[in-house]
């Protein structure tokens, strides 16, 4: 429970690991914000049940031989090799990922050299992808940039008025272990913020004319995104 000065009304959020947090004004008794919570009951099992079955399943990796990693939708395992790894660096070589030793010794500086693979996979896979999306979309092609985005698979930012530059579309670095039908989903949904900024009827509505099977790939994006492997090492 959390009381705030600043406040006027109860509320309450369901978090993304299905707890359950009352934001109530200060003052304010306990009867009154248990018969608030009872009055919204039925919100809430319909919430937390949305939660569960939405939260993170996230795995933890860990940085040794034969350890699976995906890229594109392929399994490929970890070979860590003194002979092959360079330092500082991993590469994808014959169907593994190698890593040097020092690398995969230090699962912090470890853990940063696969982000930064999968970083510069990622974007030279998409900048082979973006502009016949951009065309497809008839849309102007954005920059392309892909970094850690937190818990989103992607953003739009607009050019700045007056500068003649581009716009920006940003890619989460873990959407490339996804299957590429699930990234083009990623890539069409931001290219249509280069027209259309939020989420309206139109914005639907343009997305569903380049990708009519939208809502299908959504579902999945959602289901299987919950499960990618996130950064977590031990």
């Amino acid at each position: 429970m959390r009381a705030s000065a600043r406040r006027k009304r109860f509320a309450l959020t369901v978090e993304t690991d299905a707890t359950l947090t009352l934001h109530t004004p200060a003052g304010r008794s306990t009867a009154e914000a248990e018969q608030f919570v009872r009055a919204h009951r039925d919100w809430l099992l319909t919430k937390r049940r949305e939660r569960e079955r939405t939260r993170p399943l996230s795995p933890v990796k860990q940085l040794t031989d034969g350890e699976v990693f995906r890229y594109l939708g392929r399994t490929y395992r970890l070979a860590v090799s003194g002979e092959e790894g360079a330092a500082g660096e991993v590469r994808l070589i014959a169907g593994r990922l190698v890593m040097g030793p020092d690398l995969a010794a230090e699962p912090q500086a470890g853990r940063a050299a696969l982000v930064d693979w999968y970083c510069r996979a990622g974007r030279n896979w998409t900048g082979h992808r973006l502009q016949p999306w951009a065309a497809r979309m008839g849309v102007p092609e954005p920059e392309l940039d892909v970094r850690d985005l937190g818990d989103r698979w992607g953003s739009y930012r607009p050019p700045q008025a007056g500068s003649g530059a581009k716009g920006l579309m940003s890619l989460g670095w873990p959407l490339f272990q996804l299957p590429m039908h699930l990234i083009d989903y990623v890539i069409a949904h931001e290219l249509a913020h280069v027209k259309v900024s939020g989420h309206r009827e139109d914005f639907w509505r343009l997305l569903r004319i380049a990708l009519p099977e939208y809502e299908e790939r959504r579902a999945d994006l959602d289901e299987l995104g919950r499960r990618l492997w996130m950064g977590g090492i031990r």
